[in-house]
C-alpha cells in the first residue's frame, strides 16, 4: 500500500470530520437527541462512510469517497418541534427516495451529459472559497499557518503525497507547543449503537425527510458525481445511490442522516498525487473506509482533540490540501475552448457560495453552465 493512498485517505477523513462534526452535533441537539443517541448517530453515519466507501470502491473500481449530508445536516440543526423517532422517519423516508433514484436509469445517462469542462468548473467553484480562507486562518494566526504553509512547500518538493500530513504535524507541534491549544482530558470509551424506533408523522415526512432528501441530491450527490467526471472517472451513479440509500436506511434506524457522494474531501483523494497509476486509485477507498471506522469508534476522544485546537489550524489544512485539486480542477475547466464563457460562469456562481431554495451553489452554478453551453450551441458557436 502507497502511503500516499494512506496519506490522502487519512487527510480526507480528518477534514471531512473536523470541518463538519459541529454541525452534526447540533443538528443532533435540534431533534432532542439524548447524549447516547448523539453517540450512536455519528457511530453510524461513520461506518455507513465506511461500508459504503469500501463496497463501491471495490465494485465500480473507481476511488469513490462518502460524506454525511453537510446541508443536510444544516437543514436538521434548523429544524424545531421534531423528536428524535419523528426524524429518524424522515431519515428513513430520504435514503428510500435515494434508493428508488438509483433504479432510474436515466440520471445516469444525465450525469453522463455534463461536459467536462462545466463539471471541472462546478469543481473549481467548490475548492476556491476553501482555498482562499487559507489566507484569512494565515491574517488570524501567523505564527501557527505560516510555518504550516513553509513544511508544505517544502516537503512537497521532495515528496507530494506526504506534504499535507507534514503540514497537519506542524500545525499540531505549534499548536500545543505554543500554549494555542492546551490538552483536553481524553477519556478512552467508544459509542454504543442505540436503535430508535421511527415514527412516520406526515408533516415532517414532507418537511423535513422530502426537502433532506432533495438537498442531498441536488447539493451532495449531483456535485460528487461531477467531481469524479472531473478527474476523468466513469461515476458509477446508479450503483452509488443504490448503495447509499440502502445503507443510509439502515443507519437511520441507529440516529444518523443520509451518506452521500462527497466533493470537497473526494478531491483530495482523486489527484495523481495519490498513485501515478488512476486505475490503481481505487483502493484509497479502502483505507478512507479504516479511518472512518476508526473515527466513529473513537470519536468521542478525537472530537475533543479536534475541539482542542485553534479553528485557523484545520481552516488552514484544509486549504492546503485543496490546492492541488484546485488546479487540476482549473486545468479541466479551461482546457475545452467551446466550454469556457459556461465554465467560467459555472465558476462565478458556485464560488459565490449563495444557494436559492435550501439548494446549494454547485448546483445553481452547473445549471447556469449549462444553459450557456446549450444556448452557445443552439447559436451555432459551440
Amino acid at each position: 500500500m502507497r502511503i500516499s493512498l494512506i496519506s490522502a485517505a487519512l487527510v480526507a477523513a480528518l477534514v471531512g470530520y473536523g470541518s463538519t462534526i459541529a454541525l452534526v452535533l447540533a443538528a443532533a441537539a435540534a431533534v432532542g437527541a439524548s447524549p447516547e443517541q448523539t453517540a450512536s448517530w455519528v457511530l453510524a453515519v461513520s461506518v455507513a462512510k465506511a461500508i459504503g466507501s469500501a463496497v463501491l470502491s471495490t465494485w465500480a473500481r473507481v476511488p469513490v469517497v462518502l460524506a454525511w449530508s453537510t446541508p443536510g445536516a444544516a437543514l436538521i440543526a434548523a429544524t424545531t418541534g421534531v423528536t428524535m423517532p419523528q426524524a429518524v422517519g424522515a431519515f428513513v423516508l430520504a435514503a428510500g427516495l435515494i434508493l428508488l433514484t438509483g433504479t432510474l436509469r436515466p440520471l445516469g445517462r444525465l450525469i453522463a451529459a455534463i461536459p467536462d469542462g462545466i463539471a471541472a468548473a462546478m469543481l473549481a467553484g467548490v475548492l476556491l472559497p476553501f482555498c482562499l480562507k487559507g489566507m484569512a486562518a494565515m491574517q488570524a494566526a501567523p505564527v501557527l499557518i505560516l510555518p504550516m504553509a513553509f513544511v508544505f512547500a517544502l516537503v512537497r518538493l521532495w515528496n507530494p503525497a506526504v506534504a499535507v500530513l507534514a503540514a497537519l504535524a506542524a500545525g499540531l507541534a505549534l499548536a500545543f507547543g505554543t500554549g494555542a491549544a492546551v490538552w483536553p482530558t481524553l477519556a478512552m470509551t467508544a459509542p454504543a449503537p442505540v436503535f430508535i424506533w421511527p415514527e412516520f408523522t406526515p408533516s415532517v415526512l414532507i418537511g423535513l425527510g422530502l426537502p433532506l432528501y432533495l438537498v442531498t441530491m441536488a447539493s451532495q450527490n449531483l456535485p460528487g458525481f461531477a467531481v469524479l467526471r472531473a478527474a476523468g472517472y466513469q461515476a458509477p451513479v446508479n450503483r452509488a445511490l443504490g448503495v447509499t440509500g440502502g445503507i443510509s436506511a439502515m443507519a437511520a434506524l441507529f440516529g444518523s442522516h443520509t451518506v452521500n457522494m462527497a466533493a470537497i474531501t473526494a478531491a483530495i483523494c482523486l489527484g495523481d498525487d495519490v498513485h501515478p497509476d488512476r486505475a490503481q486509485r481505487w483502493k484509497v477507498g479502502l483505507v478512507y473506509a479504516a479511518a472512518w471506522v476508526c473515527l466513529g469508534l473513537f470519536s468521542p476522544t478525537i472530537l475533543a482533540l479536534l475541539s482542542a485546537l485553534p479553528p485557523q489550524v484545520m481552516t488552514g489544512l484544509v486549504a492546503l490540501a485543496l490546492l492541488g485539486p484546485l488546479m487540476g480542477a482549473l486545468t479541466g475547466a479551461y482546457t475545452p475552448v467551446p466550454t469556457r464563457f459556461g465554465a467560467t460562469i459555472t465558476l462565478a456562481i458556485t464560488g459565490s457560495g449563495v444557494a436559492a431554495f435550501g439548494i446549494g451553489a454547485a448546483f445553481w452554478g452547473l445549471l447556469a453552465g449549462l444553459a450557456i453551453v446549450a444556448m452557445e450551441r443552439l447559436a451555432g458557436r459551440g
